[in-house]
């Protein structure tokens, strides 16, 4: 039977980039914060001098142990969902801080077009260009609306970035708190060739800090030392913005954050109108605990907000067959796969050095920023090229045609380590009725809960866009000038190996409808006021451009709703 302890004002699961934020802007005013993080505690020492590949980027340290908790997979309804028993598709953080230490920080903002696609794509080309089962739907938010949010995440973290190219990209109310990072040889070389073709290149938005940088709360922090091991690490310079070096500190110097490391929530207690607290586990001993609060705030990844909403059985879960529900609605990933690839025969390139954020990118091919009347898919992506360094375990670039082992490969891997440049297509998501999650029948985590099944595919509309993308991205690398150009522009199905990308979206979605969204604009849940369902589980579908900037808006903006429910007692926040 779980210990009840006393009641807090507010609770948070979740201590990773949206519990940080919450966790900063409540205890500033006051207010009393008991926050739970189901792994260990971490700070930037862990990471001095461990520029480990192998531990890391290979063996997976800063992630989810798989063998205690993880999710099952399936193409489509047919078939019996599998557990993933090693990381492949997707890498899920766990401990202080979560996915925003392990993250690369790009750090874009969604387009104004994502926020009212639903409205803006029928206003432009007819309801008959949506089709059957994509269940598109407007964000009960715009971007005007959000942009004040946007203004306030990229100063507490300090993103780098330059001039954006006007009409392609939401407007900014002010410059990007920090220069932008340096343009290395490989960057110039895709700016000249996508400035021939009539593009507007610009450097990625980073939350790599290009130089020194002293926030608004008083944080100051160092800037890259551009190492190349930002992804999967975390960055033992404080360069790299993750919670634990930006918002963790200001909450907890307030004294009013009471943060518990091993503590893995496991149900949320409610009477199905209002939540009173929520079950923990203590991982280290096994006791279990009944935490009370007047606010329950899910700050966790996608599955795991999704997964507790379910378990709890607080909002009614969506059904595909219906199309009726809302929680496990709209699951949606990101579209990767286009691409062309350069190799250099008279050219070399320091491509071990780099950073998770150094990059350039073109938005001409993103959103609705080109005519889809004569094509068979909506939205689209963003074209770019990084370099987040080499390292010399995963990259082995070489030449189609080329051994895939023994001494030919082996010369051609180091021939090539600093010949090989790449340019990508990063595309939308969008989502479909028989896209969801609900729970697994059969398998359970070592909680006897049970795990979050996913049931998705590649369609039509993700290889109609690779196929685009991958023809634009060989234009560009083409005029890039290498010896030989090899290029993808096709997409099979889905699968849950190898890894692709983090950028999991969906299942507790924002709205203006209760009917069909789980939360409203502030991010408080519908059925039960005073749950707030914050992080990409409320984004309606996914876009060409990576998730935390549009997270670290909403979750400034779910903060100032619980400020606003704290003071009114009761009600929906509007």
């Amino acid at each position: 039977m779980a210990t009840k302890l006393p009641s807090v004002p507010v609770v948070i699961v979740g201590m990773g980039w949206l519990g940080g934020i919450i966790a900063a802007e409540l205890t500033k005013q006051g207010v009393k914060v008991v926050g739970l993080e189901r792994g260990k505690p971490r700070s930037t020492q862990d990471y001095y001098m461990v520029h480990d590949e192998l531990r890391y980027a290979q063996r997976y340290d800063l992630m989810q142990d798989l063998s205690k908790e993880t999710v099952t997979f399936r193409n489509n309804e047919k078939m019996t969902a599998l557990p993933m028993r090693e990381y492949g598709s997707f890498l899920m953080g766990e401990g202080l801080g979560g996915a925003g230490i392990h993250w690369n920080g790009q750090t874009y903002r969604f387009l104004p077009y994502d926020f009212e696609i639903y409205s803006k794509t029928v206003e432009r080309y007819g309801k008959n260009k949506i089709p059957e089962g994509m269940t598109l739907q407007d964000w009960g938010i715009t971007y005007d609306e959000l942009e004040p949010y946007f203004d306030k995440f990229e100063k507490m973290a300090g993103i780098s970035g330059g001039e954006e190219p006007e009409g392609l990209v939401g407007k900014r109310s002010s410059p990007y708190p920090t220069k932008p990072m340096l343009k290395t040889p490989a960057l110039k070389l895709f700016e000249e060739a996508c400035k021939k073709l009539g593009y507007k290149p610009y450097m990625m938005p980073s939350a790599n800090l290009s130089e020194q940088y002293t926030n608004p709360d008083g944080i100051t922090r160092a800037g890259c030392q551009y190492c190349g091991f930002c992804e999967r690490f975390g960055c033992e310079y404080g360069a790299k913005a993750d919670p634990v070096v930006t918002v963790l500190p200001v909450a907890q110097k307030t004294g009013n954050l009471d943060l518990r490391t091993y503590s893995n929530v496991t149900s949320i207690v409610h009477d199905g109108k209002k939540a009173s607290g929520v079950i923990y586990v203590n991982t280290l001993t096994g006791e279990e605990f009944e935490q009370p609060a007047d606010v329950v705030i899910l700050a966790g990844y996608v599955f795991t907000n999704v997964r507790l909403l379910l378990a709890s059985k607080l909002g009614k879960p969506y059904d595909p067959k219906t199309g009726q529900g809302v929680i496990g609605k709209n699951y949606a990933y990101q579209v990767g796969g286009a691409r062309a690839t350069g190799f250099y025969e008279d050219r070399e390139f320091n491509l071990y050095a780099g950073a998770g954020a150094l990059g350039m990118e073109i938005a001409e091919f993103n959103g609705d920023n080109f005519d889809h009347s004569d094509l068979n898919f909506l939205h689209g992506a963003g074209i770019r090229i990084s370099q987040t360094g080499l390292r010399p375990i995963a990259n082995n670039s070489v030449p189609e045609g080329t051994p895939n082992w023994g001494k030919e490969f082996k010369q051609a891997s180091i021939k090539y380590a600093n010949r090989v440049l790449t340019v990508s297509a990063q595309g939308a998501s969008l989502p479909w009725r028989q896209h969801y999650m609900d729970l697994d029948p059969t398998y359970k985590d070592i909680y006897g809960m049970p795990l979050l099944r996913i049931t998705y595919d590649f369609l039509d509309q993700d290889r109609e866009l690779v196929k685009f993308m991958g023809a634009k991205t060989a234009e560009i690398m083409k005029e890039m000038g290498p010896t030989t150009i090899g290029t993808n522009d096709q997409l099979g199905s889905y699968n849950i190996v190898p890894y692709q990308s983090t950028h999991n979206t969906g299942g507790a979605i924002m709205g203006a409808d209760p009917s069909t969204s789980a939360v409203n604009s502030y991010l408080q849940m519908w059925d039960a006021e005073n749950v707030f369902v914050v992080g990409a589980s409320a984004f309606a579908h996914n876009s060409g451009y990576n998730p935390t900037a549009t997270v670290g808006a909403l979750a400034y903006r779910a903060a100032e709703g619980i400020a606003k429910y704290l003071q009114q007692g009761s009600g929906l926040v509007v």
